[in-house]
């Protein structure tokens, strides 16, 4: 037990000071190099912790915890207050509707699905992971982050998914003051071939993004036609969520 507790504990200091250095936490618990590193290395084969893409001798938080935080957050505020309002959209538009979260600038994860009954829709797995830039629920959350926040993505690299990935940083800040103006941003096979999205941002008081609200579809549905229609309810519902999280 006494190793599971040394585990725990160093799992809970990655999420704490991500990315960390075997050194920097071996002084933090005064423990072993050598045991320390061994620690890790196990986390990481389980999934739990990874090596941070940019300096491999750093460690971050693993996508098996990106899939466990879905499940502790369905009986969070956030989950209470975004369920209606997602059910009435998914009437509404008759469209698949999801509720992601940012992790950090590293991602954003699915942690809520309604699905339209629709024998061809698209299918969000809840716990899936997604890059911001390329995403609707992504760009969404991006738009109202601090302007050095976006840098750091930018500075990153953009990855290019598709011909119409917003993958030059120019493009994407454009991107970014129309989603703004708009209330709501669009994805149209920049992620995913065949799969369209709107999104909109749930705010705290703030203004710092929590969450986005998005309305998917197979590219065979998206009408140009509809974009406003389907903003607007996006956008509707997303104010909606973040109302009732102000009031929870």
């Amino acid at each position: 037990m006494k190793s599971v507790t040394r585990s725990l504990r160093i799992l809970e200091a990655v999420a704490q000071h991500q990315p960390v250095t075997v050194g920097e936490l071996t002084k933090l618990f005064e423990l072993p190099k050598s045991t320390v590193q061994r620690t890790l290395v196990t986390l990481a084969e389980a999934g739990w912790l990874r090596a941070n893409r940019t300096d491999t001798t750093r460690w971050e938080i693993g996508a098996r915890v990106l899939v466990v935080r879905p499940a502790a957050l369905q009986g969070s505020s956030l989950f209470a207050a975004a369920r209606e309002p997602m059910i009435r959209l998914r009437d509404a538009a008759n469209e698949t509707v999801h509720l992601s979260v940012p992790d950090a600038l590293q991602c954003m994860v699915v942690v809520d699905r309604v699905d339209c009954d629709r024998a061809v829709r698209t299918f969000h797995t809840i716990g899936d992971t997604s890059p911001l830039h390329a995403t609707a629920v992504g760009r969404a959350v991006l738009a109202h982050l601090p302007k050095r926040d976006v840098e750091e993505l930018v500075a990153r690299g953009l990855e290019r998914f598709s011909d119409t990935t917003p993958a030059d940083p120019d493009e994407l800040r454009a991107e970014l003051d129309r989603i703004r103006a708009d209330g709501y941003s669009i994805n149209r096979n920049q992620y995913r071939p065949g799969v369209c999205a709107l999104a909109a941002p749930v705010l705290d008081g703030g203004g710092t993004p929590l969450a986005a609200v998005g309305i998917s579809m197979p590219d065979s549905r998206y009408n140009e036609d509809r974009v406003l229609e389907w903003g607007r309810l996006v956008a509707g519902t997303a104010a909606e969520v973040t109302e009732r999280l102000r009031g929870a």
